[in-house]
C-alpha cells in the first residue's frame, strides 16, 4: 500500500481513537490487512498502541504482531496483561515466536515463555537450539505430515482436523513412522484425486528436495527462489522431517541479506533496524570503523605521491590527470567486483570458476581500457592540448589501471570466498582505496619511461 494511503489510515483511526468510536474503529481495522495495520502501529505513541491493539480480531491481532518492528513489539508487550499475551504468543507461529524470544531482553522473554503452553515452550527451545543463520534456525515445526499408506480420504479428514494449526497445507509431506521423509503430495493433487482409497503413496513425488537444519538460511532461501517452492522441507541428518522453512521466511532472508551486503559494499556495518529507528550513535558507530580505516590506508597514495615528487614536478600537468585515472580505475574495480559478488551471491559462479573468470575479465577490461583510452587521447589533444607523449602516458595508463582494476576486483571476493569470509567486505571502499596506489604506481613509472624524467 502507498505511503499516501497509510497516512490517511492512520489519521482515520487517529480520529476515531480521540473520538473515542471504538466499535467504528474495530470495523475499520477488520477490513485492514496485517502489514498496513502494523505500519499504523509503528508510529503510534506507546500508550495507545495497547488500546488499539485490543480492538484488533483475534486471529488480526497475531498477525499484526508478527510485522511489528522488535522495538514495537517490546513496546506494546509492556502494555499488556498476562492474559493478553498469553493470548498473542499462542496465536503465532513457533517461528514468528522464536523470532521473539531472541530479539527481546531477557527479562521480557521470561514473562514470554512464562505465558506460553508447555508445547509451545518446548517447540521454542528446539528451534533456539539452531544456529540464527541456519536453516534450523529459521524453521517452523507447524507443518502437515501423512503416512504414504493413508488413503485420500484419511489424508483429507486428518488435514481438515489438524490443518487449522499449520503454517501452511498447500504442500504435505509423507513421512515413515520414524519421520523419516520419504515424499511430498500437494493439496491440489489430493482434493482433485477422484479415487478416494488410493494410497497417498501413490500420488506422492519422491523426488523431494531438502535442506539439513546446519545449511545456511541463505542457501535454503535461494533453493525455495530457484525451484518456486512455497516450502521446503527441512531434515536432520538422518533425513527425519523436523520443519519447513515457507517462502515468507525466505523471502525475509534474501531482503535481510542484500541489506546485509548493500551496508558492507558501502563500507558499513549491517543493521537490522529502520533508518529511523537507530540512534545517532548507532549510525556513527556503523560507519566510523571503515571511514578511519580507508583514510588511513589512503596514507599509501601519499606516499607514492611523495615518491614521485620530482616527476610531478618536471611534468606539472600529470597531476591534473591523477583524479580521472584513479575514478577510473575505482569504478572499473568497482564494478567488477559487484558483478562477481552478485553472481557469487545467487550462485551463479563458485571459487573453482577463477580461471575462467579471469580469462574473461580480462578480455572485458583490454575492450574497456583500449576504448576509454582512445577517446581520451583524441580528447587530451584536441580539447586540453596536450602534448602527444604526454596523452600517451596517461592513455597507456589508463589502459593498465582498467585491467589491474577488474582483475583486483575479480580476486579479492573470490578469495575471500575461499577464505570464509564475506565478499561484501571486499566491495567498492577498499577496491577504490587499493586501486588507487596502484593506478599512481603505473602512472609515474610509465610517465618515467615514456618522458625520461
Amino acid at each position: 500500500m502507498a505511503n499516501n494511503t497509510i497516512a490517511v489510515l492512520r489519521q482515520m483511526l487517529a480520529s476515531l481513537d480521540d473520538a473515542k468510536k471504538y466499535q467504528s474503529l474495530r470495523d475499520v481495522m477488520s477490513t485492514m490487512n496485517a502489514p498496513d495495520l502494523a505500519a499504523v502501529f509503528e508510529d503510534l505513541p506507546e500508550e495507545k498502541m495497547p488500546v488499539l491493539f485490543r480492538l484488533c480480531p483475534k486471529d488480526l491481532a497475531a498477525d499484526v504482531f508478527a510485522e511489528l518492528s522488535s522495538e514495537t513489539q517490546e513496546a506494546l508487550i509492556r502494555g499488556l496483561t498476562d492474559r493478553e499475551l498469553k493470548s498473542v504468543v499462542e496465536e503465532l507461529c513457533v517461528d514468528d515466536a522464536t523470532d521473539l524470544v531472541e530479539e527481546m531482553p531477557a527479562s521480557v522473554v521470561k514473562r514470554i515463555l512464562a505465558q506460553a503452553e508447555p508445547d509451545t515452550r518446548k517447540m521454542i527451545n528446539e528451534l533456539l537450539k539452531y544456529p540464527e543463520d541456519s536453516a534450523g534456525g529459521v524453521m517452523t515445526t507447524e507443518f502437515m505430515e501423512l503416512a504414504p499408506d493413508w488413503t485420500v480420504r484419511s489424508a483429507m479428514d486428518a488435514i481438515r482436523q489438524n490443518g487449522i494449526d499449520k503454517e501452511t497445507i498447500n504442500n504435505c509431506y509423507v513421512t515413515r513412522k520414524d519421520r523419516t521423509l520419504v515424499g511430498v503430495v500437494s493439496l491440489r493433487a489430493l482434493v482433485l484425486e477422484k479415487n478416494e482409497q488410493r494410497p497417498v503413496e501413490e500420488l506422492m513425488n519422491p523426488n523431494v528436495v531438502s535442506v539439513v537444519t546446519s545449511t545456511d538460511r541463505e542457501d535454503a532461501a535461494q533453493l525455495i527462489e530457484k525451484y518456486g517452492y512455497l516450502a521446503l522441507p527441512v531434515v536432520d541428518k538422518e533425513n527425519r522431517l523436523v520443519g519447513i522453512l515457507t517462502v515468507d521466511d525466505a523471502i525475509s532472508i534474501l531482503q535481510d541479506e542484500a541489506s546485509e551486503d548493500i551496508a558492507k559494499m558501502n563500507a558499513m556495518t549491517p543493521s537490522d533496524k529502520p533508518y529511523f529507528k537507530q540512534s545517532m550513535l548507532d549510525v556513527y558507530k556503523s560507519r566510523i570503523p571503515w571511514l578511519l580505516f580507508l583514510m588511513l590506508s589512503a596514507t599509501f597514495s601519499s606516499l607514492v605521491i611523495r615518491g614521485y615528487e620530482s616527476a610531478l614536478a618536471a611534468v606539472t600537468v600529470l597531476t591534473a590527470y591523477i583524479p580521472m585515472l584513479t575514478d577510473a580505475g575505482g569504478n572499473a574495480g568497482s564494478q567488477s567486483t559487484s558483478t562477481i559478488i552478485r553472481s557469487m551471491a545467487v550462485g551463479d559462479i563458485a571459487p573453482h570458476d577463477l580461471p575462467r573468470i579471469i580469462w574473461r575479465e580480462c578480455r572485458v577490461a583490454l575492450m574497456c581500457g583500449v576504448t576509454l583510452a582512445v577517446c581520451n587521447f583524441f580528447k587530451m589533444l584536441l580539447l586540453d592540448r596536450i602534448a602527444a607523449p604526454v596523452a600517451l602516458v596517461v592513455c597507456v595508463t589508463l589502459i593498465f589501471t582498467v585491467l589491474l582494476s577488474q582483475l583486483i576486483g575479480v580476486l579479492l571476493p573470490v578469495i575471500a570466498e575461499k577464505f570464509k569470509i564475506d565478499p561484501a567486505v571486499m566491495a567498492s571502499p577498499l577496491i577504490t582505496t587499493i586501486v588507487d596506489t596502484t593506478t599512481l604506481l603505473i602512472y609515474f613509472n610509465v610517465a618515467k619511461m615514456v618522458l625520461h624524467i
